[in-house]
């Protein structure tokens, strides 16, 4: 594996989860309900997927729809994991 390959395939996913748990938190922040987060980071994801993923990186339609799945789930699971283990701990 070379190093774009290496950027394509693990770094550049990741960088869009980090970029949709922002794009979230300012939603957030302008007053959308938070009933709505999940969703929102669920097409926040699929359009990084197919934009960047599918049409920009080159992988195509379906790999950019899964990836902005994974993208979306990613970042709705990823905040609420680090939010619950944060109010756990404060309770001790």
């Amino acid at each position: 594996m070379n190093s774009q390959e290496l950027i394509n395939y693990l770094l550049a996913p990741a960088g869009q989860v980090m970029l949709v748990i922002g794009l979230a938190e300012v939603f957030k922040k302008i007053g959308c309900p938070i009933k709505y987060i999940p969703l929102i980071d669920l097409v926040l994801g699929l359009a990084c997927g197919i934009f960047v993923c599918g049409i920009e990186l080159g992988f195509g339609a379906v790999k950019g729809v899964m990836i902005g799945l994974a993208i979306g789930l990613s970042a709705c699971g990823l905040f609420s994991g680090i939010k619950n283990t944060v109010q756990k701990l404060t309770k001790w």
